[in-house]
């Protein structure tokens, strides 16, 4: 019996190690084509789309994921490869508000506010991507964000009808960013089990055309 059991966890580690590595590779080899990291070669989309993170980290430290992201989508506001922003992230209560902060760096490093838009629904990466399409109206995207991150809102984004490209923003260190990483191997196997069992965002809302309505 207890060699039985042994053997059925292997076996059960053994194929998770499988889907891990599978589904990292097939993310990874999509974005191969469609992900930039300098703004000079950046094509121009209206709209792109900013992956929300939290400006602190639990310690209060700067959160150089935040740090990195908002410069990366100013500068490629100032080049004009993009005419929008909408950020989406998570507001999970009055006192954590991941698009706001997001907003308020963006207007410090001059991005006009009528250039803005705030998803607060963002609650994960495939309601950002997804909403960005049902709420916002956009089928062609840029997406901001790590590179890391970027792959994975790509795979997302055209499984779900959308054109998109990502914009790598810095990364942090291997050390420093060490458990995102981990954890991001996991996200990956989880996209694959929302994908296949048709998971939707927690909130949709009223359609709402980016640079076509007023705010």
């Amino acid at each position: 019996m207890k060699r039985k059991l042994i053997y059925i966890f292997l076996s059960f580690v053994f194929l998770c190690i499988v889907s891990i590595l599978v589904c990292n590779r097939l993310i990874k080899k999509n974005a191969v084509q469609k992900l930039y990291s300098q703004v000079t070669e950046m094509p121009h989309n209206s709209v792109g789309l900013l992956l929300g993170t939290s400006p602190k980290l639990k310690n209060g430290n700067n959160n150089l994921y935040f740090d990195y992201r908002i410069q990366a989508t100013a500068n490629l506001y100032k080049a004009r490869k993009i005419d929008y922003i909408l950020i989406s992230g998570d507001k999970r209560r009055d006192d954590y508000n991941e698009p706001e902060e997001m907003k308020q760096a963006l207007i410090r490093k001059g991005v006009p506010l009528q250039a803005i838009y705030l998803d607060y629904a963002g609650l994960r990466t495939l309601d950002s991507v997804v909403r960005a399409k049902l709420v916002f109206g956009q089928n062609k995207l840029t997406v901001i964000s790590q590179k890391f991150h970027n792959e994975r809102a790509i795979y997302l984004a055209e499984r779900n009808g959308i054109e998109a490209i990502g914009f790598n923003a810095d990364d942090v260190s291997a050390y420093a960013g060490f458990k995102t990483q981990l954890r991001e191997l996991f996200a990956r196997v989880k996209m694959f089990a929302d994908l296949a069992t048709g998971k939707k965002p927690r909130f949709l809302g009223e359609h709402f055309v980016i640079g076509k309505q007023g705010k």
